[in-house]
C-alpha cells in the first residue's frame, strides 16, 4: 500500500520568504502589502501554504518561538510549561499552528521530550503526551513522521509501564487516537503491539470515565477511514477486541447512564465494536439492550438530544441481529422509541435515528411491523415528513421505514395510504436526489401505480 500522489503544489519556507522579500526590494511594496501579495499569488496558483509561517518580515511566530525554546530548555518545570503552551497553540482551531509545528520538527522533538520525561519526570509526561496528540495532524505526513520515529512502540511501552497514572494513560490514548486516524498502517502497528489487550485490561482496571480518550482510541482503531486502502483490516480487529471481552467492559461503562460525561463516546466505541451478529448478541447477553433502552428513556425525560441520537444509533446497530430484534421489542422498545419521538418531535436528527431503528426492527419481521403500526410508527413518519420537508436524511429514513412496514404487511398499506403517505413520499422523491431509490421502493411496496415516475 503506497501513499496517494497529491497534485497539490507546495513551497518551502525559504522560497516563500524570498518571494515576500522580492516584493519589497524589487516592487517597492511595504512589508504587509508584500506578504498579502505573495499569499494571494500563491493561493491563486493552487499552492498549499499549510505549514508556512506567513508573518511580515521581522515579526516572530509564536509556534516557532516555542519550538526554539523547547529545543534549548533544560529545566523540567519550564519544559512542561512550554509543552502546555505548544499544545494550546496547536489546538487553536483555524490557526494553522499545528501544520507549522509539524513542518518544523515538532513531532520528532516532542517524542524525544516524552522519552526523556518518561525516564526522569513522570509528572510532566502527561503534558508531553497531550502535546504530542495536538501536533499530530491526522494527515499522512505527521503520522508517518510519528511512525518512523518509533512513536507506536514508545506509546505502548508507556501504557504498559504507567498503568496506575490515569492522566498519563489518558494522554497515551489521545496520541493513539490522533495518530491512527485515517492511517491503516498505524492501526496495524498498534495492533501488532497488542494495543487491543492493553485497552481491555486498562478498562477492567480503571473506571473508563477517568480515561475518556480510551473510547476515542477504540473508535479510531475500528474505523475504516484510510482512503488509500481497498480492504481495511478493522473488521478483524473488532473481532479480536470482542474475543478479549470488550463488549462486557463497554456495557459496564454505559451503566452510569446520563450521569457519565463520557456516555456518548462510550456508546460510539461500542457501536464500532459491534461488527457482526455474534458480537451484537454478546452485547445483549451482557445487558447492553437494557442499559441502552434505559439511557434512551432518560435522554427523553431530560431532553438530552445528543445522548438520544448516540444511543439510538447504537441500538440500531444491535438490532441488526434477528435475536436482538425480538429482545428489543419484548422489552417494550417499540413503545419507548415512539415516546422518545414524541419528546423530540421538533428535532429531526433524533427522529431520523428512531426511523432507522424501527426500519431495522421491521426488516423481515411482519410481527414487528404490526407492532410498530400499533405503537404509532406510521403517524410519526407522516408527521415528521410533513414537518421537516428539507431534512433529506429524515425523509430517506422515513421511506425505508415505510417500506419495511408494508412489504410483508399488506394490511398496513391501506392505513398509511389513507393518511396521505403517498403524496409525502413523492414530494421527498422530487425534492431530494438521495431519496429517489428509497422513495421508489416504498411506493412500489405500497402498491401504488406509476411508482417509478
Amino acid at each position: 500500500m503506497g501513499p496517494v500522489k497529491s497534485a497539490t503544489r507546495t513551497i518551502s519556507q525559504q522560497a516563500f520568504d524570498e518571494m515576500v522579500q522580492e516584493n519589497i526590494d524589487d516592487l517597492g511594496m511595504d512589508p504587509a502589502e508584500a506578504l498579502d501579495d505573495a499569499i494571494q499569488t500563491l493561493t491563486l496558483q493552487g499552492v498549499d501554504l499549510s505549514g508556512i509561517v506567513t508573518c511580515v518580515p521581522g515579526e516572530s511566530n509564536p509556534v516557532m518561538e516555542c519550538l526554539g525554546k523547547l529545543k534549548e530548555e533544560k529545566a523540567f518545570p519550564k519544559i512542561v510549561e512550554l509543552l502546555d503552551e505548544l499544545s494550546a497553540l496547536c489546538t487553536d482551531k483555524g490557526s494553522g499552528n499545528e501544520a507549522i509545528a509539524t513542518k518544523n520538527g515538532a513531532v520528532e522533538l516532542v517524542l524525544s521530550i516524552c522519552l526523556k520525561l518518561r525516564d526522569e519526570h513522570d509528572r510532566g509526561l502527561a503534558s508531553g503526551l497531550n502535546t504530542m496528540a495536538s501536533v499530530l495532524l491526522h494527515d499522512l505526513q505527521s503520522s508517518e513522521i510519528f511512525k518512523e520515529n518509533g512513536g507506536p512502540k514508545i506509546v505502548v511501552d508507556i501504557l504498559s509501564n504507567e498503568r496506575e497514572n490515569v492522566k498519563i494513560l489518558d494522554g497515551c490514548f489521545s496520541v493513539v487516537a490522533a495518530a491512527a486516524t485515517g492511517n491503516e498502517v498505524l492501526k496495524q502497528s498498534f495492533m501488532e503491539l497488542k494495543i487491543d489487550e492493553l485497552i481491555v485490561q486498562i478498562l477492567k482496571e480503571h473506571n473508563g470515565g477517568s480515561i475518556p480518550s480510551i473510547y476515542d482510541a477504540i473508535r479510531v482503531m475500528l474505523s475504516s477511514d484510510d482512503n488509500r486502502v481497498v480492504a481495511s483490516q478493522v473488521f478483524g480487529y473488532a473481532r479480536k477486541f470482542a474475543k478479549l471481552g470488550i463488549a462486557e467492559v463497554l456495557v459496564d461503562s454505559l451503566r452510569e447512564g446520563l450521569s457519565s460525561p463520557h456516555l456518548i463516546s462510550a456508546s460510539v466505541a461500542l457501536k464500532a465494536v459491534a461488527v457482526n451478529d455474534e458480537i451484537c448478541r454478546s452485547i445483549a447477553y451482557n445487558g447492553g439492550i437494557d442499559v441502552i433502552l434505559h439511557c434512551i428513556d432518560d435522554s427523553g425525560l431530560l431532553g438530552n438530544d445528543a445522548v438520544a441520537r448516540a444511543c439510538c444509533s447504537l441500538l440500531s446497530k444491535l438490532a441488526g441481529s434477528d435475536v436482538n430484534k425480538s429482545t428489543i421489542v419484548e422489552k417494550g422498545g417499540m413503545d419507548r422509541l415512539i415516546n422518545l419521538s414524541a419528546r423530540f418531535s421538533d428535532d429531526h436528527l433524533v427522529l431520523q435515528e428512531v426511523m432507522s431503528i424501527i426500519c431495522t426492527l421491521c426488516l423481515r419481521s411482519p410481527e414487528n411491523a404490526a407492532r410498530a403500526i400499533e405503537a404509532g410508527a406510521g403517524d410519526i413518519a407522516i408527521q415528521a415528513m410533513q414537518k421537516f420537508p428539507q431534512a433529506d436524511q429524515l425523509q430517506r429514513n422515513s421511506c425505508f421505514m415505510i417500506r419495511n412496514l408494508v412489504v410483508r404487511n399488506p394490511e398496513n398499506r391501506k392505513l398509511l395510504l389513507g393518511n396521505g403517505i403517498e403524496e409525502l413520499i413523492r414530494k421527498a422523491k422530487q425534492r431530494h436526489k438521495s431519496c429517489k431509490d428509497a422513495a421508489t421502493d416504498a411506493l412500489r411496496d405500497l402498491g401504488v401505480d406509476n411508482y417509478n415516475s
